[in-house]
């Protein structure tokens, strides 16, 4: 059966791959309202808020029944404006399930689990890859003063070599700190004073300083980033951050419904931040392993959470586990030895890149360096060029089926994980006067714990509940009728006995839900 699953995610994926770009907007939204019109017994949509931009926040619930007393999981993309892969892989997800969803393992999957899937949480600032002027934007339509100077939206980025892309300028100064890499001259890194190495470059977005303030780019359209918006360790009043936390509207809409949504257990987002390729944490490893392993991945960059991020605000302020991966990066290229090729003697991602690329066939991925007249620097040697925006986060789009492939994959299989509460060694005893004993086991059975323990003091992850209900004829004569359990990690149990007067069935409840309600019937 499983074979099933993965060759109809197959067939879609290999489908899908006569595509030839991202999806815009506009198809995005056409790609969600088709997958509720094919499959309307499963998936739902709705548009939680437009954005300052007037676009459209959309959220996808998938699962049968009554999904909100599920456990869930919350899969979320374009948490950057300018990584559109998160996007393609939550929409792709959809689409690849629910197109398996007649298979045996797919129908239990979606009876036990439910998904609620925010394919862009960034439509304003990701719309840009498809502008005229393409270059990597995080912010929102929302207008800011970057620079603080009064003025709004008064120094964007200019375009002076005309070919539609901003990359980088490289202007020849004593005072520069970048230096030719030394076996790849396309590339610039900086010079390390401490080996005697001086630079000879300054490197600079490719612009002019319109407001004269020394600064270039610095405050142009692109306001606010979701990315850092959050209210974790928020850097207030830094550019893109928002003048205070979750100052926007498509940041409140999410975190309204995760915080009324007590079923979501795990959080999983696609960005830059990445802390599923290697995972210090026992509890959480086990999704690491399986996450390394199905997506096949390797040599993961270093990334390091900034203030304000969403996978620190999903675990410390909601209280959930968070996993965050930018689902794709740079393979680290190897020297060919035909083309008389040797290894790189300074390690440097845009080297390895172009390296790669060209490795990989792929053109059309650099801009040539080439000088310009710069208002700004009349009297010194200006160049633009670089490696073109987004291909550095971003696979060519032909890989992209095979990466929604892999990811669905791990989004099927890590649901296998969650916390799952179950009533077991169920007891009873008669004792004198009509009395009786009743005695069971309140198990996790699931490879996660129902919550994490620092959760147990925060309102919006539900304790344990474990309730007794007796009739009308029947009385509690010992033990509590409510219970209430923190934390239970994987694989551990809590045992609990009551005394009964009377005759006939009582009802024993146990559950959260993070980790689901089981319900037994016992006969006195």
């Amino acid at each position: 059966m499983r074979k099933q699953i993965f060759f109809a995610i197959g067939l879609l994926c290999f489908l899908s791959s006569f595509a030839q770009n991202y999806s815009t907007l506009a198809e995005q939204q056409a790609r969600i309202q088709n997958i509720v019109k094919a499959y309307p017994q499963l998936a739902t949509v709705s548009s939680m808020i437009k954005t300052n931009g007037g676009k459209d926040i959309w959220m996808i619930t998938i699962g049968t029944g009554k999904t909100e007393t599920k456990p869930a999981i919350a899969v979320v993309g374009g948490v950057e404006g300018n990584h559109l892969l998160g996007a393609e892989l939550v929409i792709g997800f959809a689409e690849n399930v629910l197109k398996a969803s007649g298979t045996d393992s797919i129908k239990n999957l979606l009876q036990k689990t439910t998904y609620y899937l925010f394919p862009n949480m960034s439509p304003d600032a990701s719309e840009q890859y498809f502008a005229k002027l393409k270059y990597e934007r995080t912010g929102n339509a929302t207008s800011t003063d970057d620079d603080r100077d009064g003025r709004l939206n008064e120094d964007p980025f200019d375009d002076l070599d005309g070919n539609g892309k901003i990359t980088l300028m490289r202007i020849e100064s004593p005072i520069g700190d970048y230096k030719l890499h030394p076996d790849d001259a396309r590339a610039l890194i900086k010079a390390d004073p401490s080996k005697g190495e001086k630079g000879k470059y300054l490197l600079l977005s490719e612009g002019i300083d319109n407001d004269k303030d020394g600064l270039f780019n610095e405050d142009g359209e692109g306001g606010i980033a979701f990315n850092k918006n959050g209210t974790y360790k928020h850097k207030t009043f830094s550019p893109g951050a928002g003048d205070y936390p979750a100052s926007e509207k498509e940041t409140r809409a999410l975190y309204d419904f995760l915080y009324d949504a007590f079923n979501v257990y795990a959080v999983i987002s696609f960005g830059s931040n990445n802390n599923l390729s290697a995972n210090d944490d026992k509890a959480t490893s086990i999704v690491s392993d399986l996450y390394n392993k199905v997506s096949g991945l390797k040599d993961a960059p270093r990334t390091s959470v900034t203030g304000g991020d969403f996978l620190s605000w999903a675990y410390q302020h909601y209280v959930r586990y968070s996993f965050s991966t930018p689902g794709w990066w740079v393979p680290k290229s190897k020297p060919d030895t035909a083309k008389k090729e040797k290894a790189f003697t300074v390690e440097d991602p845009i080297a390895n890149y172009l390296r790669w690329s060209a490795q990989q066939g792929i053109t059309d991925v650099f801009t040539e360096w080439k000088t310009i007249v710069h208002p700004n620097f009349s009297d010194q040697k200006v160049e633009v060029g670089g490696v073109d925006p987004f291909v550095l986060i971003n696979p060519p789009y032909k890989q992209v089926a095979d990466l929604s492939k892999k990811h669905t994959e791990f989004l099927i299989k890590v649901a296998a994980f969650q916390p799952e509460i179950d009533l077991m060694n169920v007891k009873t005893e008669s004792l004198a006067n009509g009395l009786t004993r009743v005695s069971v086991d309140v198990v996790n059975k699931g490879a996660l714990a129902t919550h994490s323990k620092f959760a147990d003091r925060n309102y919006f992850v539900k304790k344990i509940k474990v309730a007794v209900t007796v009739s009308d004829k029947q009385s509690l004569v010992g033990g509590k009728k409510i219970l209430l359990l923190n934390n239970m990690e994987p694989s551990t149990k809590q045992s609990f006995s009551w005394i009964i007067k009377g005759k006939g069935k009582i009802t024993i409840d146990a559950g959260c839900p993070t980790a689901g309600t089981k319900n037994i019937d016992i006969s006195l």
